[in-house]
């Protein structure tokens, strides 16, 4: 990477995911008491667990003595101990206790990388500090998950892709009356438009001219977010069941360059009985669905080369993918331009 000049870290920095943000990193019923839990993130594999009291920790996926991946391992009293020499690690990566040598003078030393994670609506999140952005912001999520009007169900997905193909395919919403022609939602709609692109109060919005609540018709980017994430819009028929459109918050999180987790949460502003009623349906009837719409997008992603963008030849429907784009260069410069900095006042 000392060989590429500076556009070259840029890019770089994006491909691999820019960090100074929260990102979720799984569900929080796939930690459960007692077992730990091995993830994948920005290239970084690390280890998660509950303590004692039930409260969430996260560690370097690594031990102390010889590198064994503490996810093998046991969960002890709230600590989590190494399958390999037993090493016991507290949360916060001090060593605690070696239990095959008394007053071992590994025990005390604080060594093992630790991470800011917080628990959120069904949603566990890890904060990935950069350099200009040591300490972690409060964890700021989507009025269609914290509102108590609106339902919604968390769902995951690994993709065989670059996170960035994933980001161009939601603010590129002209996509959706081709891709998604013959869907339950997205087979309405007109296959001519133009794009535009308005300011928001946080982000900017990418959305048809012509066609409004048709079709998958417009896509909100956040990214200067805590938690940067999308919201799309897929406008629901009577059949459908109680509430208005469907609202879906989405999440990407890149595992490396070539992999990306997404977690999306499905919203819809429904409460009392309505809201018992749409999750039925959506259980047993519309979930299918949406997961098949799900998969025409994976499946098209996951078939371009990972060098299609050097090749590609843009036009007016693209606006969107290139204002994001801008916006994701924009911080990545911002975040070299700053480690830059600090080198040089370290050497003078």
């Amino acid at each position: 990477m000392d060989s590429l000049d500076k556009d070259g870290r840029v890019e770089q920095r994006v491909r691999e995911g820019l960090r100074g943000q929260w990102y979720v990193v799984a569900k929080s019923v796939q930690i459960r008491d007692g077992r730990p839990l091995g993830v994948k993130v920005l290239g970084e594999k690390l280890v998660l667990w509950r303590d004692a009291n039930g409260n969430l920790k996260c560690l370097e996926d690594s031990c102390p003595h010889r590198g064994a991946p503490l996810s093998r391992g046991e969960v002890l009293d709230g600590r989590i101990a190494c399958r390999y020499h037993g090493i016991i690690v507290e949360g916060d990566g001090t060593i605690f206790r070696v239990p095959a040598m008394p007053d071992c003078p590994l025990e005390g030393r604080q060594v093992t990388k630790s991470y800011v994670v917080r628990e959120a609506y069904d949603g566990v999140f890890v904060y990935f500090p950069s350099a200009d952005r040591l300490e972690a912001p409060p964890l700021v999520l989507a009025d269609e998950l914290t509102s108590p009007n609106w339902a919604s169900f968390l769902c995951t997905s690994p993709w065989h892709c670059n996170y960035q193909y994933i980001a161009d395919n939601i603010a590129d919403p002209m996509h959706g009356c081709y891709l998604h022609a013959d869907s339950f939602t997205l087979a309405c709609g007109a296959k001519q438009d133009v794009m535009q692109i308005d300011k928001a109060e946080s982000g900017f919005i990418i959305r048809r001219v012509a066609q409004m609540g048709e079709n998958f018709d417009w896509a909100h980017v956040v990214p200067e977010n805590s938690a940067p994430y999308l919201r799309v819009e897929v406008p629901y028929p009577k059949a459908a069941g109680p509430g208005g459109p469907l609202r879906i918050i989405v999440f990407m999180t890149p595992v490396d360059e070539n992999q990306t987790r997404i977690f999306f949460w499905r919203c819809r502003q429904v409460s009392g009985l309505e809201r018992e009623t749409w999750r039925f349906l959506f259980r047993a009837f519309l979930e299918e669905k949406h997961w098949n719409v799900i998969e025409q997008d994976r499946a098209m992603l996951e078939s371009m080369p990972a060098s299609a963008h050097r090749r590609e030849m843009l036009y007016q429907h693209d606006i969107g993918v290139v204002r994001l784009r801008r916006t994701l260069r924009a911080r990545a410069r911002e975040q070299i331009e700053f480690e830059e900095s600090a080198a040089q006042r370290m050497v003078s």
